[in-house]
């Protein structure tokens, strides 16, 4: 079952303390956040992950196909917008990533293009409903192998736009749409999450 939203406050207000993959994540100012994640990026060896923009719904309806967007879940006018804002918040700072890698469903390439340009789409951001374990397992292996290479020291940070699921098996953390996780890997299979970037 997917799990709920946690909940957010707008920019310019504190954080509400929550939980999130058995670990307390306590209360900050946003633009504190925002400088830590800014302060991140800046240093490199690491990724921002995010999960698409808002698309509303559950799961993709009968019928689904990858690549026809017409049989897919896709971002609303709202979604779309919250896009287009993550984009200004890494150009209102100069941040250009190495790499824009992106889940092959229309969501998340759209949010991806909206916010950067263009993308890479990458199988291994895929959303895990509808494969088989032994392919969420391999998918999972990638992601920590190409993690694992991103934090090397000093290397310019890279984004993937992914999914829900795909960040609550790889990061152990539930987030929003539109939400980015900073991640860096930790040891041979550890993520370890650095930090949030909640774009409303």
């Amino acid at each position: 079952m997917p799990m709920p939203d946690v909940p957010r406050i707008a920019c310019g207000t504190r954080r509400r303390a929550f939980v999130a993959g058995g670990l307390a994540w306590p209360l900050w100012p946003a633009g504190a956040a925002d400088d830590q994640v800014a302060k991140l990026l800046r240093e490199g060896g690491a990724v921002i992950a995010f999960r698409h923009a808002l698309a509303p719904g559950t799961f993709d309806p009968p019928g689904f196909q990858p690549g026809v967007c017409s049989t897919q879940r896709n971002l609303s006018d709202e979604g779309r917008a919250q896009a287009r804002r993550i984009g200004e918040w890494f150009g209102a700072r100069g941040f250009k990533p190495a790499r824009v890698r992106s889940s092959p469903w229309c969501r998340c390439l759209d949010t991806a293009t909206l916010a950067f340009g263009s993308a890479e789409p990458w199988a291994a951001l895929g959303s895990p409903r509808g494969a088989a374990e032994s392919t969420n397992v391999q998918s999972l292996a990638e992601l920590r192998r190409a993690l694992a290479l991103a934090s090397t020291p000093g290397r310019p940070f890279e984004v993937w736009v992914t999914h829900m699921f795909v960040l609550s098996d790889l990061a152990g953390a539930n987030t929003a749409s539109g939400e980015g996780l900073v991640l860096r890997a930790d040891g041979a299979q550890g993520v370890k999450v650095l930090g949030r970037l909640q774009i409303s």
